[in-house]
């Protein structure tokens, strides 16, 4: 890793959709896998629904593995933020963000981040590495399909 290497990697786009629509997307965690750009999330069972910070909620991978997903900022509506941990363990550092502005009642900015300034793991920083600003827009891109129709 150099000094200059980005650890906080974002992207946005603006959706014709509500901040209440997209939000409902984001927040309960059985419609992940319906936009997930990073094509990582094969199944989350439903009835996980995220209210508030401390909240946990599980995700199954694509590979088969299963996350423990520690929320850790939620305001509704607004923001919500989570670390990914295997089962039993600590989260390692990393953090994945979904902020939403409204611009009106039919148009959000969506904001969607990546940090990993907190991962100390060395063999999870390649892994880290690959979650680009296109990985992060595909995500976005396919939460605009869902929450546009």
């Amino acid at each position: 890793m150099t000094l200059s290497e980005p650890r906080i990697v974002s992207a946005s786009r603006v959706l014709r959709a509500s901040r209440d629509r997209i939000f409902e997307l984001i927040a309960d965690p059985a419609r992940q896998p319906e936009w997930d750009g990073n094509d990582n999330i094969a199944y989350a069972a439903p009835g996980q629904r995220v209210h508030s910070v401390g909240d946990v909620f599980t995700t199954t991978l694509t590979m088969g593995s299963l996350r423990v997903n520690h929320v850790v900022e939620f305001v509704e509506g607004r923001r919500i933020a989570w670390q990914p941990a295997e089962p039993t363990k600590i989260p390692p550092g990393h953090l994945w963000r979904w902020e939403l502005e409204p611009i009106d009642e039919t148009r959000t900015l969506v904001v969607h981040t990546y940090d990993w300034t907190n991962l100390k793991d060395e063999s999870r920083f390649e892994r880290a590495r690959a979650t680009t600003v296109d990985r992060l827009m595909a995500s976005i891109i396919r939460l605009a399909m869902v929450a546009e129709s």
